[in-house]
């Protein structure tokens, strides 16, 4: 009995897997190309309004340069005029008759015209100096403020009011930015402890804050770790005038020499407020976290957590009045992530503004 010959069969499983293999890449392909152009859009879409923000910000900046150029020029075109006035009114004196035996009509017009130029002379000084008040008037040249260079920083920060409160905490956290540092420079002589990086840049802070000081308003200065001291000894509830520039030196060297040590109550801070007559206008707020104390500046035992923390910031925050805006500036600290947005909202909601700056600023 012959064999049967075995078919060839045409379709193999490998065969298959190769159909599949193509119809995934091809599946793949269809995604990718689906999808990508979506994407593209949402990115050129964003990418207009970050660049017309930047675009607005730079205009702003330049039409203040304008300005100020235009304010100096101001400046430059009536001292000038002012000495061609001065000139010509010497030369009319000069050219005045010294005998009786000059005419009389002649004499009175060169008297009536150097009283003119001597008029004009007057009413250019009256406008030269209110220019240059209106220079001053945003506080820039109420003290000079010692950086690097001439660079300036766009912060948002106005500072503003008719009286103004500054809050510096001198709490052990503002040593430095991680707890470990802190415990650390807490066993350093006093010494280390004001050299400290992050304590110099609360410091200076508050010296860039007087000198934008405006002219003509009012100001007081508190320290606040435990409780809360006035930066110059004698003078808490009192206002003192911005235009006494020997006042404002001594709070900034006051807030040079405090040593930061203690626990934060900022109960005790947001007290003090309500307590000053009239009450502020404006309160800046130089921390780095929130609080660790209640009303009374003691602690329990133990550690305190965010939870506890955060309780406590809302118990100080009940206690201020409600017409004062409360500006923050806000530096870093370790293990504090609920600060930022605490301290974001309460200047949302007393209408004031938060800033936290980069390690180099002011």
């Amino acid at each position: 009995m012959a064999r049967r010959r075995r078919q060839a069969v045409t379709f193999t499983i490998s065969f298959l897997d190769v159909m599949c293999c193509a119809f995934g890449v091809m599946v793949l392909l269809f995604l990718v190309i689906k999808h990508n152009p979506v994407t593209a859009a949402v990115a050129n879409s964003a990418s207009p309004d970050l660049s017309s923000e930047v675009k607005l910000l730079q205009t702003e900046i330049l039409d203040g340069h304008q300005n100020l150029a235009e304010l100096k020029n101001t400046i430059a075109e009536i001292d000038e005029e002012k000495v061609i006035a001065e000139g010509l009114a010497r030369r009319i004196s000069d050219d005045l008759p010294k005998e009786g035996n000059a005419e009389t009509r002649e004499a009175d017009r060169a008297s009536e015209e150097q009283a003119a130029m001597r008029k004009r002379i007057e009413e250019l000084q009256k406008k030269k100096d209110l220019l240059i008040e209106e220079g001053k008037a945003t506080g820039e040249d109420t003290r000079a403020f010692s950086g690097e260079g001439t660079r300036q920083y766009l912060t948002g920060l106005q500072i503003s009011g008719n009286r103004i409160l500054v809050l510096l905490d001198t709490s052990a956290s503002m040593l430095d930015e991680t707890l470990v540092n802190v415990i650390r420079r807490k066993n350093m002589t006093d010494e280390r402890k004001t050299g400290s990086r992050k304590w110099r840049q609360a410091v200076a802070t508050l010296d860039w804050l007087t000198t934008r000081f405006p002219i003509g308003s009012k100001f007081q200065v508190y320290l606040f770790n435990t409780d809360v001291k006035a930066a110059i000894p004698g003078t808490e509830g009192q206002w003192l005038d911005v235009s006494d520039a020997a006042r404002l030196d001594s709070v900034v060297t006051a807030a040079r020499d405090a040593i930061p040590e203690g626990g934060t109550s900022l109960q005790q801070a947001f007290q003090a407020i309500g307590k000053l007559r009239p009450l502020p206008e404006n309160v800046y707020l130089i921390t780095d976290g929130l609080p660790t104390l209640g009303g009374g500046g003691s602690r329990r035992s133990g550690k305190v957590n965010g939870n506890e923390r955060l309780k406590l910031f809302n118990a100080a925050a009940n206690q201020l009045p409600d017409s004062v805006r409360i500006n923050t500036i806000l530096l870093p600290l370790e293990g504090d992530p609920m600060a930022a947005h605490a301290f974001w909202g309460l200047a949302v909601a007393s209408g004031g503004s938060f800033l936290s700056p980069a390690a180099d600023w002011p």
